[in-house]
């Protein structure tokens, strides 16, 4: 509890120096007074409001750059302005002493001189959930050690609950970010970065790559040594290499750009149409060009999944964009599970049919621009405010940063021009009819099922309507208010047989001869019978009033 406070009184202390101050006192009033003494508010500068925001999310920490990171794949929600900031926040962080990181090494590897010849103190990479390490094993192997930070799960943790609590009393306090859905993305931030802090998870992420492109050449995933690895340290095989970026480099080893252009751009195309299961993170960092001119990819902890179904509806959306179908991309978005409602329908289409004309290439397809095509897109869906699953902007994120880094390296690559070729052999072919082929075949059998019973059900419905022994169910939408008029009614139709049985047995005791009863029987007989006479003049004023005010 003591951590969180004084995690709180950190992050209310760097958003109040980047000019935040009015917004959180709106949101947590009188919350404010935890913030660190000697801070004062950021006056405004030439700084966007935008750019303040990656700033504060960078002084913030790991857990607020990897959020700030996740969200900048967003486009559909958040304005272009922001996606460009948060677009460049960079996932480095100071390396650790290497005492602390071996700390956690020997933690994983207790026998460590038994295995390991030497480690590399200084690493080669760093980042804010761990940093790589080059090592040698004892058998001369060269080796890269990916270590976990000693206790950054428990501050992730602490962070999540600070931003769930934040997304929920932004909720409450500016209903407006609502439609922002605050309280969601937290919690799909959540799951996501849960998921990187278990290098195992990243480890069987590779090896099922590894299997799926086992017969495809110029293309390497790293071998996952697991007999040395666990949650926090992951024991991979080290792979000297040049980013993808660095056409000079490239060039240099003699390697044709454009052919690794081609090459990468297929790989991912197999990995979602083909294997339905593809590497999520491809900035330039993670995608090297080794000695041997292989392509190799690097860091699994962001991965996508692609079902059969969802296959199908991305190719039918990537053929609607190239052929500038707009009816196609209404239907396959709609397939992705995103509700249009029906009066914003025409004019959603007739802005996706000015996007197509923009953008698209028409008969030239060599023309067509996948990056500002799905930037409009995206921007047409945050304009008409539509729920995209975070599933199918990871998607578009993925192959919008492919198709960047292909052109980096060929500024003359066509995406339409290397796509629709796919496209054309995949329907040709049987990589996708299987799943259908199955789904229809499934469906068919239904439909004989259906077929083969409906005899026996007409007979069966035919018999009981004959013998009065059919029941009919009726679902009324407001079944409670039925059972309350019927239960007034009843009462009524109550009450009317009391004052019917009143009146007769008043009138027959007053018609007796009163010399045969008592006068008290007689008296109460009166009293009955006036009873039920002011109560019949009460029902017949009630029931005309009634009657009255429903006709106004």
């Amino acid at each position: 509890m003591v951590t969180r406070i004084r995690r709180y009184a950190q992050i209310v202390d760097i958003l109040w120096k980047y000019g935040f101050g009015i917004a959180l006192e709106k949101a947590f009033p009188g919350k404010t007074r935890f913030r660190l003494p000697g801070t004062e508010e950021k006056q405004p500068d030439q700084s966007t409001v935008y750019e303040r925001v990656r700033l504060a999310l960078e002084d913030l920490g790991p857990t607020f750059v990897k959020f700030g990171q996740i969200m900048s794949t967003r486009t559909e929600i958040f304005p272009p302005e922001l996606i460009e900031q948060l677009k460049k926040l960079q996932d480095h962080a100071k390396p650790l002493p290497f005492s602390e990181v071996l700390a956690v090494i020997h933690q994983s590897c207790p026998n460590l001189e038994d295995w390991f010849a030497e480690i590399d103190e200084a690493p080669v990479a760093s980042a804010s959930i761990g940093q790589v390490h080059r090592a040698v094993l004892k058998d001369g192997t060269v080796v890269a050690l990916k270590v976990q930070r000693p206790g950054i799960p428990e501050i992730i943790e602490t962070d999540l609950a600070i931003l769930q609590s934040m997304a929920e009393r932004i909720e409450s306090v500016f209903p407006e970010s609502r439609m922002y859905n605050p309280t969601g993305l937290v919690q799909d931030f959540a799951t996501q970065i849960r998921k990187e802090l278990d290098f195992t998870r990243d480890g069987r992420n590779s090896e099922r790559m590894a299997r799926n492109f086992r017969d495809v050449p110029g293309i390497h995933f790293p071998k996952i040594y697991w007999e040395y690895s666990s949650s926090r340290l992951l024991v991979m095989e080290f792979i000297k290499g040049v980013r993808i970026d660095n056409v000079e480099a490239i060039t240099a080893q003699g390697c044709d750009p454009h052919d690794i252009a081609v090459r990468g751009f297929n790989a991912y195309l197999k990995m979602i149409f083909e294997d339905g299961f593809y590497h999520g993170d491809p900035h330039p960092g993670n995608l090297l060009i080794s000695e041997m001119g292989d392509l190799v990819f690097l860091d699994f902890g962001i991965v996508g999944v692609l079902r059969p179904e969802k296959k199908q509806l991305f190719v039918n959306l990537l053929f609607a964009l190239t052929t500038d179908d707009v009816d196609m991309i209404l239907k396959t978005l709609e397939g992705f599970g995103i509700f249009v409602a029906e009066e914003s329908r025409e004019a959603l289409r007739d802005d996706l049919y000015i996007m197509l004309h923009d953008f698209g290439g028409g008969d030239e397809i060599a023309q067509f621009n996948f990056g500002l095509m799905i930037n409009e897109l995206t921007e047409v869906m945050r304009r008409y405010s539509l729920k995209v699953p975070m599933s199918l902007m990871l998607l578009l994120k993925t192959l919008v940063m492919v198709f960047d880094v292909a052109v980096r390296l060929d500024p003359q690559f066509s995406f339409g021009g290397e796509i629709t070729p796919y496209l054309r052999k995949l329907a040709d072919s049987n990589v996708l009819s299987a799943g259908y082929m199955k789904r229809a075949s499934n469906s068919l059998l239904e439909a004989v099922d259906a077929a083969f019973d409906l005899p026996r059900n007409v007979n069966l419905m035919l018999k009981r309507l004959s013998t009065g022994t059919i029941r009919l169910e009726v679902v009324d939408t407001d079944l409670k208010k039925l059972q309350m008029a019927l239960d007034r009614a009843s009462d009524k139709i109550m009450i009317g047989l009391v004052v019917a049985a009143l009146v007769v047995g008043s009138s027959l005791v007053l018609q007796a001869s009163p010399v045969a009863m008592p006068k008290e029987v007689i008296w109460i007989a009166v009293l009955g019978y006036t009873a039920a006479v002011l109560c019949g003049f009460y029902a017949i004023y009630h029931v005309i009033f009634l009657k009255l005010r429903l006709e106004r």
